[in-house]
């Protein structure tokens, strides 16, 4: 069985306490407060680095059908990798408030990129105060990295837009964003609304529990009571991407296999 891309509070207190320590870096994002920095400087765990998820984990171009977060190049990855002190080798824990697509972008976006030993903290930040972690204030700035990214795309698979239509036709797109932005009732974000032709709607919030990822036997279960067969691959698509790694995330970790159509809603209604 592959090893879990989720990582405990308990777990991650006994690797700190290792020879060497894991890299751990900060994802705080949300659509209501994109940028985490202030929040971060205000408690982090201990040697934690801030990453931005806007300016960091992706690529803002001009293209429209990228969708709101592009995905940015291997070599912009590899530069913002080697600022927050990454080395070939090193373990990697990301994290974020709660329950982990922001962390979950730089988990499928490092492993996407070369990156064998990335995890994400189940639960996040809030799990770890739960648990009665320290938090450290301020900025951590280390010492630039040398880590060498190499394209690994089988690892995090991504589709294109005209992949879309088969996984819709056999019932494998799934939608995960809220059910009143799937039907269209509501749309905060975009200037369309509704979804894709075909696709399921699996919220993200149906496959987390107490602001971590939910059991495994339970994302197995909401899938199958959509129809959707747990031995095929599943495409995953959300606004932007965001949340998509997230459902990754979690479909990975209950042995589903997940790509990612990173342009999303934002990016299928650009054409």
């Amino acid at each position: 069985m592959a090893p879990s891309p989720l990582i405990s509070v308990d777990e991650l207190s006994e690797a700190l306490r290792g020879p060497k320590p894991p890299v751990l870096l900060d994802v705080r994002w949300s659509l209501q407060q994109p940028d985490g920095s202030e929040a971060y400087r205000s408690g982090h765990l201990p040697g934690a680095v801030y990453v931005s998820l806007d300016t960091e984990l992706s690529n803002f171009a001009d293209e429209p059908t990228e969708g709101r977060h592009p995905l940015p190049t291997t070599a912009v990855l590899q530069a913002s990798a080697r600022s927050w002190g990454v080395n070939d080798g090193d373990e990697l824990v990301v994290y974020d408030d709660v329950s982990g697509p922001a962390a979950a972008r730089a988990w499928w976006l490092l492993r996407r990129n070369g990156v064998r030993t990335v995890r994400v903290l189940d639960g996040g930040l809030q799990a770890w105060i739960t648990a009665g972690g320290r938090l450290e204030e301020g900025e951590v700035r280390p010492t630039s990295g040398t880590v060498t990214l190499v394209p690994t795309p089988e690892v995090a698979p991504a589709i294109n837009r005209d992949a879309v239509p088969g996984y819709a036709a056999s019932g494998m797109l799934v939608d995960v964003r809220a059910p009143e932005r799937f039907s269209g009732e509501s749309e905060p974000v975009d200037p369309v609304a509704g979804h894709i032709e075909g696709a399921v709607n699996l919220p993200m919030s149906h496959l987390t529990r107490d602001g971590g990822m939910a059991e495994p036997g339970l994302v197995r279960a909401e899938l199958e009571r959509l129809g959707v067969d747990l031995e095929g691959e599943v495409a995953l698509y959300c606004g932007s991407g965001v949340t998509a790694a997230g459902a990754a995330l979690a479909l990975e970790s209950a042995g589903v296999r997940a790509v990612v159509y990173p342009p999303s809603w934002s990016g299928w209604i650009a054409e």
